[in-house]
């Protein structure tokens, strides 16, 4: 029998395929089968039942902990976000005092500061592409006059903001790997799944980028 998959001879999809991230929450749903599944262990016994019903229990308070678990990862991103825009506004003040620095860089910055925090992943995800546009336009500024490279406390900035940047990147990796555990259990037929359909639980959407910045990826940068 040949291989279901055959890299070697194909078919191949010559121009590429980009993928998306699917912004669609789906809902757990168990059918009949399942209620008459739960009352046949009670029928057979009171043993099987109440195990069943123990794991029940187990598989209720599972969820409510990684739901706890999901709540922190997304508030480390947050964290990183709002001391992103801290710094970004730091750097921003400094170029300013040294080069004549568009105004709207620190209009924008100042705007992420005073605004509130980030509190559903879609608002989140927007606030971290308009810092990286801000963050761009820093860099930018940075690299236009050689002569401030020097001045050790913007280059300290913009070291931060390189590294802050990497730590959003990692929390978000870390959001998305307790957001597809979550995914993925409460898909699990008989007990988690009719835990998760009687509390009325749905898939979560894990971190996805702008298309602006899938069409800046796509660039030449070099």
């Amino acid at each position: 029998m040949a291989n279901e998959l055959d890299e070697v001879n194909g078919p191949v999809n010559e121009k590429g395929r980009d993928v998306n991230v699917i912004d669609k929450q789906i809902p757990v749903k168990v059918g009949v089968g399942s209620t008459i599944f739960e009352v046949a262990l009670w029928v057979l016994g009171i043993v099987p039942g109440v195990i069943f019903l123990t794991r029940k229990i187990k598989a209720q308070n599972y969820f409510r902990q990684l739901q706890q678990q999901i709540q922190h990862d997304a508030s480390q991103i947050d964290n990183y976000l709002e001391q992103r825009v801290v710094i970004l506004q730091n750097a921003a003040k400094l170029l300013d005092k040294a080069v004549d620095l568009d105004k709207t860089i620190l209009t924008e910055v100042a705007a992420y500061r005073g605004g509130s925090n980030p509190n559903n992943d879609s608002t989140r995800n927007d606030v971290a592409t308009k810092l990286d546009n801000v963050a761009n336009k820093v860099n930018i500024a940075f690299e236009a006059y050689p002569d401030i490279k020097s001045h050790s406390e913007i280059a300290d900035c913009m070291q931060q903001n390189s590294y802050l940047q990497k730590e959003i990147t990692a929390a978000r990796e870390q959001y998305n790997d307790r957001v597809a555990q979550w995914n993925k259990d409460i898909m699990v037929w008989p007990v988690k799944m009719m835990v998760a359909a009687k509390a009325g639980y749905t898939t979560r959407i894990p971190f996805t980028t702008s298309k602006e910045i899938k069409n800046q990826a796509r660039g030449t940068f070099f």
